[in-house]
């Protein structure tokens, strides 16, 4: 049995359309959308709607402003359009659009912080099959995926947001939903288990958001694997924990290589 693995695709349907070729299966673990594109501010979601002038300036302030500048700049770009939420919809399913019709069949997806999962109904085909706290078999093995980002220690969820909201769930929810996966053989999420060296991004120079829930079905269950993205420079790509071979898939958009599980 063959499986790729891709993570953090950020919008190369292109790339994507060649991710399952020669294998059977296709899993993919989220933040298929290019919102905001650092390497070309022309792309993303924030390029298409305000041009790359306005997305160099936000990612400059992202690296060397403060919070409330960032804030502050980001509120004036909304502001300058009519319906910031239409247009946000708008571009969101014209990306998603063209990502599910580069899935090949067939695809297993779990939604990334970087995603709107309540529209995914609207554009994945027969072939795809969307999984967010549950078990699947693929190839005789247990597959257990969750999907989303817990919000940081202090934050608060807003759930009505006028032009769009980021999957990040609340932390007893998530932990809750990763305690219903039972059995687990091969763990697949977003974001990582909460391990230091797996969690730290080498050039944003920060620890992001890592999971205690997924450390601990790890110790508990100890599955041979335990796949996920979101870090997209991480200290470590790998690590092992007891049996369970921890790996970072990679950064899909620049890469465009999956990650292969063989069986």
């Amino acid at each position: 049995m063959r499986v790729h693995v891709v993570s953090d695709v950020h919008g190369n349907a292109d790339a994507l359309a060649r991710a399952g070729d020669g294998a059977d299966a296709l899993v993919v673990l989220g933040d298929l959308l290019d919102f905001v594109d650092y390497q070309e501010h022309d792309k993303g979601i924030l390029g298409m709607l305000f041009g790359p002038e306005k997305v160099s300036a936000f990612a400059r302030l992202r690296r060397e402003g403060t919070r409330d500048e960032t804030i502050a700049f980001s509120r004036s770009l909304w502001a300058s359009l009519d319906d910031p939420g239409a247009a946000v919809e708008e571009a969101i399913r014209e990306q998603y659009a063209k990502l599910f019709g580069a899935m090949s069949a067939p695809t297993y997806a779990t939604p990334g912080n970087v995603d709107s999962p309540h529209l995914w109904k609207s554009f994945a085909g027969d072939g795809v099959t969307m999984v967010d706290g549950d078990v699947v078999e693929i190839g005789g093995l247990r597959f257990g995926f969750i999907g989303g980002v817990t919000l940081p220690e202090g934050a608060t969820l807003r759930r009505t947001n006028p032009v769009w909201r980021p999957y990040l769930r609340l932390r007893d929810e998530f932990d809750e939903a990763v305690g219903k996966l039972t059995d687990v053989e091969v763990l697949c999420s977003h974001m990582p288990p909460a391990f230091p060296e797996l969690t730290y991004d080498v050039i944003a120079r920060r620890h992001e958001m890592g999971s205690s829930a997924l450390a601990g079905l790890i110790a508990a269950q100890q599955p041979r694997w335990s796949l996920f993205g979101h870090v997209h420079q991480p200290l470590s790509a790998r690590l092992r924990a007891g049996r369970t071979e921890c790996r970072n898939v990679g950064h899909f958009k620049v890469t465009e290589r999956p990650y292969i599980l063989r069986w």
